[in-house]
């Protein structure tokens, strides 16, 4: 099955995390299909902070790819749902 996840990235102190398209069995910062989208939570800015490619996150979806909680939200938040 094909998920919709958050990878992280970054220092120990200020995380960065990367929304890939992946399989379920893979670790979360393992090896990951597609890249989608990037979230920063140190931004101060909305718009800064959720990058997501909305035509490539319609497109996983459409072919059944199941968004996590936390990705869910940001895909209402920018209305690609």
């Amino acid at each position: 099955m094909v998920v919709m996840r958050l990878r992280r990235v970054g220092t120990r102190s200020k995380p960065y995390y990367r929304i890939v398209v992946a399989d379920r069995r893979s670790p979360r910062d393992g090896k990951f299909i597609e890249l989608i989208g990037t979230y920063n939570p140190h931004k101060k800015e909305k718009a800064e902070k959720i990058v997501l490619d909305g035509e490539r996150a319609s497109y996983w979806l459409k072919q059944g790819a199941q968004p996590s909680v936390r990705v869910t939200s940001f895909l209402k938040e920018l209305g690609v749902k």
